[in-house]
């Protein structure tokens, strides 16, 4: 008795990564970092604990885009001065340090996002859809980063997130500057 031949199962086609829509595309290209938006910058995996937090709680997604290793959490404008300290105050209370240190882009800096070219230059998770999107505050951002941090702890600690060690990176946290 032979044995039937085995079919090679075929590879999933691939999802193509969500784009900006067009009035999307003209809002990003038109907004101002820290006057229209401001971006929280996030570890690979924490990022998405805090996407996924945002996801299942929140009223609305706004835009997310991934980029060498971290997250972009487009957030309403003032969330990168106010977050910060709402984060020394979380983790002060509970007298641990659980949540990774966060990049907070707001009033006059610079961000890069991904005009879907390359995979190098990242890729959208949430394209941007219109020219009024749904921003997370400081405060919907603080209680997602502590229930993901928390959520994290509960799996032991990670290396990748939560050490302190940088590889080699330059790496420059801004948030200690406001």
């Amino acid at each position: 008795m032979t044995e039937p031949a085995v079919l090679p199962t075929p590879a999933p086609a691939p999802v193509p990564a969500p784009t900006p829509t067009p009035s999307g595309a003209r809002w990003l290209a038109s907004a101002r970092c820290g006057t229209d938006f401001d971006v929280i910058s996030a570890p690979g995996l924490f990022g998405r604990r805090v996407l996924e937090r945002l996801w299942s709680a929140a009223p609305g997604r706004g835009p997310v885009a991934a980029y060498r290793g971290r997250l972009l959490l487009f957030a309403a404008p003032g969330t990168a001065a106010r977050l910060p300290a709402l984060l020394r105050w979380e983790e002060w209370s509970r007298g641990t340090r659980l949540i990774p240190p966060l990049l907070c882009h707001g009033v006059g800096d610079v961000v890069t996002v991904p005009d879907g070219t390359t995979a190098a230059d990242g890729h959208w998770l949430v394209a941007p859809e219109s020219r009024h999107p749904w921003l997370p505050g400081p405060e919907v951002l603080l209680w997602a980063c502590v229930r993901a941090a928390r959520e994290g702890a509960g799996r032991g600690r990670e290396k990748a997130i939560f050490a302190d060690d940088r590889r080699g990176a330059n790496v420059y946290d801004v948030s200690r500057r406001r």
